[in-house]
């Protein structure tokens, strides 16, 4: 009988698309499930309320597609999108002007805009209804739990083939307003291969993960390295913002068991995932994987709750300090801060945590190669994570000790690991400009 009434509940909230956005009024401030909770069909009409509702607001971040709304400047008439992570859609707004960049951390950023842009709408994709009237927000929970509790309207996108993901992700019937069904597939990322240079420099951050660690990993080809590199080690936990395609062989090769975690043992905790269908399949309906909101995973606080943690994250840029330019390109803005000081700063005050950073000697430029350490900064460059918070720098050329050093040291280490091709020039320019 109960599990009749949700049917009749979600049958009477079924919509078209079209009707669940006639529910958007003026100055309305929308925000959406992030990364693979995007609700696709509902983003991908948003731009049909171009002219006919003015003044509307909406909040990206790590978005998978490019929507009408956010790539086309005529809908500049209409809506006003800040974007907290770019990708590939998101990057290429913004060099149009169509999109401004909102600067925050993963564990803080959506509670901080919210404060000064108080939320109205929310869409999400979510799992199919459960027998108990239960969606899941399965694929991400950066922001979803916050938004889902601050907006007055709630819409739903059914999406078919979402795993189910047990943590703190579900919506109860009761709190939808709207239900739209999806009728797309889930977006995957494939997993690489990594090339020699990110073999090497995985090879290398291998040597400062011990066994019985708690690691961070992200995405790419470097990430990727590095878990092929830990397939040797023994009882190593989780904790990440992250969950990707690399910890599935870490898990099935009996690397990963969390038998040795501080926090939540034997759970594989994280706040998103993206990757490919092996993955998804790993994680449907897995009691060993928790998904929890960014404000709790994130959380430096609660990061430093893992003994042994290490965090492992990559960047654009280096000076010959130690600071990291992780999220833009001189100037320009490329992607966004996200978890990097998050997960750098919990590992630092973890009981024996340290924290990672990877990146190529070498970066590839429409205007020919360049060294990725520089004695200074590109003009312009953010500043992701602070010199003072650092422990180690990696490139393929070996590990640079950051912690505990003073600048001449790491100018010294710096200039050991940066490619042999710029080392006695980046030693003349630190000697000019009096970096010891």
């Amino acid at each position: 009988m109960m599990y009749e009434n949700y049917q009749a509940q979600y049958a009477a909230k079924l919509v078209s698309v079209d009707e669940a956005l006639s529910h958007i009024h003026d100055g309305d401030v929308i925000g959406s499930g992030a990364a693979a909770n995007e609700p696709a069909r509902l983003l991908g009409r948003l731009h049909a309320l171009n002219g006919k509702v003015h003044g509307l607001k909406f909040i990206s971040g790590l978005g998978m597609r490019d929507y009408p709304f956010l790539s086309d400047p005529a809908c500049r008439e209409t809506f006003t999108t800040d974007c907290i992570f770019m990708m590939a859609a998101g990057r290429a707004a913004h060099r149009k002007g169509l999109t401004n960049v909102f600067p925050a951390s993963l564990h803080n950023g959506i509670s901080r805009w919210m404060e000064h842009n108080p939320l109205n709408v929310f869409m999400v994709a979510v799992t199919p209804m459960d027998k108990h009237g239960y969606f899941r927000m399965s694929m991400c929970l950066i922001q979803e739990r916050e938004m889902l509790e601050t907006a007055d309207l709630v819409i739903v996108e059914v999406t078919p083939d979402m795993p189910v993901i047990y943590g703190d992700n579900e919506i109860h019937i009761s709190q939808v307003d709207f239900i739209v069904e999806g009728n797309g597939a889930m977006p995957e990322i494939p997993a690489s291969e990594p090339t020699a240079v990110e073999k090497a420099i995985g090879a290398h951050i291998a040597e400062l993960v011990h066994d019985g660690d708690t690691i961070q990993l992200g995405i790419g080809g470097i990430p990727d390295a590095v878990g092929q590199c830990l397939l040797s080690k023994h009882d190593l936990g989780v904790h990440t913002e992250m969950i990707t395609n690399s910890m599935v062989d870490l898990v099935a090769a009996g690397v990963v068991n969390g038998r040795k975690k501080s926090l939540h043992k034997g759970k594989l905790v994280g706040t998103f995932t993206l990757g490919n269908r092996m993955l998804y399949d790993f994680l449907d309906q897995n009691p060993s994987v928790m998904l929890m909101p960014g404000s709790y995973v994130n959380h430096p606080a609660v990061i430093a709750q893992n003994d042994n943690m290490i965090s492992i994250n990559t960047t654009l840029n280096v000076d010959l300090t130690g600071q990291c330019a992780s999220e833009s390109i001189g100037s320009l803005q490329y992607s966004g801060s996200g978890g990097q000081s998050d997960t750098a700063i919990g590992a630092l005050h973890a009981k024996n945590g340290r924290n990672v950073i990877a990146v190529k000697s070498v970066a590839h430029t429409k205007q020919g190669d360049v060294s990725a350490i520089n004695a200074q900064l590109p003009k312009g460059s953010v500043v992701t994570l602070s010199r003072n918070d650092i422990d180690y720098i990696v490139t393929e050329y070996g590990i640079a000790p950051m912690r505990g050093r003073s600048v001449r040291e790491r100018v010294n280490n710096l200039i050991a690991v940066a490619h042999p091709d710029y080392r006695e020039q980046l030693h003349r320019e630190a000697q000019e400009l009096l970096l010891w």
